[in-house]
């Protein structure tokens, strides 16, 4: 009797199933798969001068509505970096997406803390720390072991609370919500700073809150003032093994 509790059990069924598939069906599988978009989005970080430093890659999908994105759970951000990671790392032709910059990509828990792989593309990937996972002894850890295989760690929507402050001393670079800067000002700047980071504008929307951030000292920008997200299609590059 086959033990289906083992691999090589489960194994010889998943052959067996495959076997008794149709090959014309197998073909129509395989060219429906291609028609498939592998969408992603990339919108440009400009350095102070104007040239583009890096882009940040979000989710894109056919049915994806960003505004339901912040009711979603935990597994669903989770699938969202699997499949941005997936249309970029584990895709062909990656320089198509990167140009020869770094690529910034909100990662949840899970991949910070070793429980979900990521692509060991140190000298492209910076890890966005979510600002909503706690900074506990594990995610600590999880970051300290990043750093030290050479991946740069990135703290989107930094507003000096308490929990993100204990993630300065791993960020190499900090964002700040540039339409907050009239309020904070300089104490979010120079706690944002307090470590060594490169400071990011984020959310550059009109002129005078982009020239406010300059003279307080961020040096990159990123917003739709700039340069809106595009979206790739990254359908047409070849799947590579992990």
């Amino acid at each position: 009797m086959t033990n289906w509790s083992d691999e090589g059990g489960l194994a010889w069924l998943a052959a067996a199933v495959d076997a008794a598939i149709p090959e014309a069906l197998q073909r129509e599988w395989a060219e429906h798969v291609a028609r498939i978009p592998v969408l992603v989005a990339r919108q440009p970080i400009f350095s102070e001068h104007g040239r583009t430093f890096a882009y940040q890659l979000s989710f894109r999908s056919p049915d994806h509505h960003p505004e339901l994105a912040s009711a979603w759970s935990q597994r669903e951000h989770e699938r969202a970096t699997e499949h941005v990671l997936a249309a970029t790392f584990g895709r062909a032709d990656l320089e198509r997406v990167a140009r020869g910059r770094l690529l910034f990509v909100r990662c949840p828990r899970a991949y910070l803390v070793g429980d979900l792989p990521l692509p060991p593309r140190p000298d492209r990937l910076v890890l966005e720390v979510c600002c909503t996972d706690p900074p506990d002894a594990e995610m600590l850890a999880g970051l300290r072991r990043l750093r030290a295989e050479g991946f740069r760690i990135a703290l989107p929507a930094f507003a000096d609370r308490p929990g993100q402050r204990e993630y300065l001393p791993f960020a190499d670079f900090v964002k700040l919500d540039v339409r907050d800067l009239d309020v904070e000002g300089v104490p979010v700047v120079r706690a944002a700073s307090s470590h060594g980071a490169v400071l990011v504008g984020e959310y550059v929307e009109d002129r005078r809150a982009l020239l406010h951030a300059r003279e307080l000292g961020l040096t990159l920008f990123q917003g739709n003032l700039l340069a809106r997200a595009g979206i790739l299609d990254r359908s047409d590059a070849r799947p590579v093994l992990p």
